[in-house]
């Protein structure tokens, strides 16, 4: 937070832990969506290809290439380790997947106007109309 600030700019305690909290939300909403689509098509692990597909179907697109250049270097760096330790991968981690989707909440910024008409943050059947931050289970 403090990169985006000027150098003499403070953040408070609870603007950290509320941005912390949006964090978390927008993760959950983004892997919660490309878990879905995991089910549908059968498959136990999300893939970093699969949070993109629900970053562009919630409206993120914004973010999607940005986050396609990071996944590809994450990706190289992840075979150079394996072939220096002769080990083979296959495919990328469930904690490179939530990586790819902390980076694109790190990358949003104003990431609640993003939202568009999809609706709030939470995995609750999508929204479709409401707007800005929040639960959508009531909680």
């Amino acid at each position: 937070m403090k990169k985006a600030l000027p150098a003499n700019a403070k953040i408070s305690k609870d603007a950290k832990e509320t941005v912390q909290e949006c964090v978390s939300e927008f993760i959950s909403f983004i892997t919660g969506e490309a878990s879905d689509k995991c089910q549908r098509e059968k498959r136990k692990t999300i893939n970093g290809d699969d949070l993109l597909w629900a970053m562009t179907t919630l409206g993120f697109e914004d973010y999607v290439d940005p986050l396609k250049h990071y996944l590809h270097k994450f990706r190289e760096i992840e075979g150079e380790r394996a072939a220096a330790s002769s080990s083979t991968t296959s495919g990328v981690s469930a904690a490179a997947a939530a990586d790819v989707a902390r980076s694109a909440a790190a990358n949003a910024g104003g990431y609640a106007g993003a939202m568009g008409g999809r609706g709030g943050f939470g995995h609750q059947g999508g929204g479709g109309g409401s707007s800005g931050l929040g639960r959508q289970d009531g909680a």
